[in-house]
């Protein structure tokens, strides 16, 4: 079994260091730039929906991207809400672009893809720093 080679090095001493409010900072921005894709489809802000797009998306992921983005924000229910979101993105994936080409370099989805692991990722690690429910490091 290969163990892991110690890294060593300023810069990995103060990434280290700070790895609990680098995750936290991930988690907020994350967070807002998600919820901004519901506000779009549900209110038109701050710009139109995506032209063409079927209503059960605006009114189905629409609540989702704004409440999900919100609550993993703030870090408040951040487990359920970011596997949600998740979930949501994985499903986005393979209904608008999946089916176009199955990359995601091909199919303009790397931002479904993108969503959907770093969502994964939070609802796996939790909510964290600076966060409602408290998670701490």
């Amino acid at each position: 079994m290969a163990t892991a080679v110690a890294q060593k090095g300023p810069m990995n001493d103060i990434l280290r260091r700070h790895e609990p409010d680098i995750y936290a900072l991930l988690r907020i921005v994350t967070g807002f730039l998600f919820l901004w894709h519901g506000t779009e489809k549900i209110f038109g802000f701050p710009e139109a929906p995506p032209a063409g797009a079927p209503a059960f998306i605006l009114w189905v992921a629409g609540p989702i991207e704004l409440v999900c983005g919100f609550l993993v924000m703030i870090g408040l229910l951040t487990r359920p809400a970011a596997f949600l979101a998740s979930g949501l993105m994985a499903f986005a994936y393979w209904l608008a672009h999946g089916t176009r080409a199955l990359l995601p370099i091909l199919n303009q989805g790397e931002l479904a893809v993108l969503y959907c692991f770093v969502f994964l990722f939070i609802a796996a690690r939790g909510p964290g720093r600076w966060s409602v429910d408290g998670g701490g490091t």
